[in-house]
């Protein structure tokens, strides 16, 4: 479904998402300036920018990751950005993107909370001859014509396979899946990435899927929820969870710790969260998927910084590669970053790159387990 052409980018890496809700996940508070009223939240000076991004309820990698980082690597390259976030309301994503457009902005990067959505802003934007850039989740038959994320297939595939280590050669084991956002294309890019690994493996009998239920607006509360319905439902039988994230995870290990289950039966993640490292050292979360953020900031403010400046050839440059629209039948030009697998041996590959502090993470409990692995 989509087409590569060479791999760009290398930047600097860096932490992804922290995930809240049920068993609570967090980042370290690496945000920078408290949010402003719409249009006015840029610090002067530069050609501005404007960056809109979804929610802080379910995942807090947006205002502890991705503004700061987004905010320097911006500035770096002489941009003034205007970073505000939506709180998950979709009235306050228009409004917000309505302030940025009335204030001048040359460029816009929404990370939607919806495809109808965020196509919806970006279809204002194109009227008002504003370029968009699809920030981390590609807006179905939306009309920004470049998109800046991870392979987020891959994500799955990491998943999937992650989880198929784990099991090994266990015949009949029954799998729980614990999706994202059914409204969220990458959720679906991840169930399909996980998909390659793992329907083989349901066709043939060797694993049992039990239930794939997507959560709504990745609610970690409800995924834990749906999860000890559903496990509840099996007679309290499990032998392995692929959970879309870290948070997801986190609320499927407090239910498998309710019922005994936590360091028996293997779930998956993403995010590389501290406490989804945590939880991987522990031995609660047997893989997590590091995605480098300060990467994926880097990329998008060169990627705006040529926008900006009306040089699209600069900016093909850039977006080497191409994701597929189904919706929209067309495709986006794009910068597809590659991700990672983090078992409990490799977090300390993590903490080398520079974005989380170890302090953040071997603290407690796990400060023994971090030096089990070499990490100081």
């Amino acid at each position: 479904m989509r087409s590569r052409t060479l791999a760009l980018v290398a930047a600097g890496t860096g932490l992804v998402m922290g995930l809240t809700g049920c068993g609570a996940n967090s980042a370290d508070s690496g945000s920078s300036s408290s949010t402003t009223s719409a249009g006015n939240g840029s610090s002067g000076g530069g050609i501005k920018v404007g960056v809109i991004l979804p929610e802080t309820t379910s995942s807090a990698r947006w205002e502890g990751f991705d503004k700061p980082l987004l905010e320097q690597a911006m500035r770096a390259q002489g941009l003034d950005p205007d970073v505000q976030n939506a709180q998950g309301d979709v009235n306050k994503f228009s409004t917000l993107a309505d302030g940025m457009i009335n204030s001048g902005v040359k460029v816009l990067v929404i990370a939607s909370i919806s495809s109808e959505s965020g196509s919806a802003v970006a279809a204002k934007a194109k009227a008002q001859g504003i370029p968009t850039i699809d920030y981390d989740r590609l807006n179905l038959g939306g009309s920004s014509e470049y998109y800046v994320s991870f392979d987020n297939q891959k994500v799955g595939q990491l998943q999937g396979q992650g989880l198929a280590d784990a099991l090994g050669d266990k015949q009949g084991a029954e799998i729980i899946e614990i999706q994202g956002a059914p409204t969220d294309n990458n959720a679906t890019l991840f169930k399909n990435g996980q998909r390659r690994v793992l329907q083989p493996k349901y066709d043939s009998g060797a694993y049992k899927l039990v239930q794939s239920q997507p959560i709504d607006k990745w609610d970690n509360q409800v995924g834990g929820q749906t999860f000890e319905q559903i496990l509840t439902g099996n007679g309290q039988k499990v032998d392995g969870v692929i959970a879309a994230n870290d948070g997801l995870a986190s609320a499927v290990i407090t239910v498998l710790q309710k019922y005994g289950l936590n360091g028996k039966v293997p779930v998956t993640g993403q995010d590389a969260t501290p406490d989804g490292l945590k939880a991987v050292l522990r031995g609660d979360q047997y893989m997590t998927v590091y995605k480098p953020i300060k990467q994926e900031a880097e990329a998008t403010a060169k990627l705006a910084a040529a926008l900006a400046k009306g040089d699209t050839a600069g900016a093909d440059k850039i977006a080497t590669q191409t994701e597929k629209d189904p919706t929209g039948n067309r495709d986006v030009k794009s910068v597809l970053l590659e991700p990672q697998l983090i078992t409990k041996d490799k977090v300390k590959t993590v903490f080398d790159q520079g974005e989380i502090k170890v302090s953040d993470v071997c603290t407690g409990d796990t400060a023994a387990l971090c030096q089990a692995q070499g990490i100081s």
